[in-house]
């Protein structure tokens, strides 16, 4: 059971420094190569201020920044689909869109992670780093897109809305 906990706890801090590097990606227009690099180097600075006490799994983080770099278009597309009339994803800071193109590319990518793992781990990502509305603005979109992405799952086919 510990190897189990500990894999879980990994695969969270993978998805908190992936929002981390998302970020810094659009920030500082950084290509995902240079935002992993730059992430695994923080993560291992035990001085570091942002040094996480579980060190996140690297091939998950890996999957997460390449994902989102690479159908970035697709994944902004479909996150502003999700949200209401009026708010466009551009209107949303930054860390905010951060955190719903990373849900919504595990939701769009890695049918293998259950929806509800994928919306309870960022909104406890949005938890984070908001007190105001925004976890709820997380849950609300994430939960849309499972609903289209994942629409077998979540009608309680046999399949489980799971490949093969």
């Amino acid at each position: 059971m510990k190897k189990n906990r500990t894999g879980y706890q990994r695969r969270s801090a993978a998805r908190l420094a992936a929002v981390q590097a998302l970020y810094q990606m659009e920030m500082s227009g950084a290509d995902p190569e240079s935002a992993l690099h730059d992430q695994a180097r923080r993560t291992q600075d035990p001085d570091a201020d942002y040094a996480t006490p579980v060190e996140p799994d690297p091939r998950f983080l890996g999957d997460l920044i390449r994902g989102v770099g690479g159908r970035r278009e697709e994944v902004d597309r479909i996150v502003s689909a999700a949200l209401s009339a009026g708010w466009p994803l551009a209107r949303l800071e930054a860390v905010l869109r951060a955190i719903l193109r990373a849900g919504a590319w595990e939701l769009l990518a890695r049918p293998d992670i259950d929806a509800a793992v994928v919306i309870t781990e960022y909104v406890r990502i949005a938890e984070a780093f908001f007190d105001g509305g925004e976890p709820k603005l997380v849950n609300g979109v994430l939960d849309t897109l499972a609903g289209t992405l994942r629409q077998p799952e979540n009608t309680g086919q046999p399949d489980g809305g799971h490949a093969g």
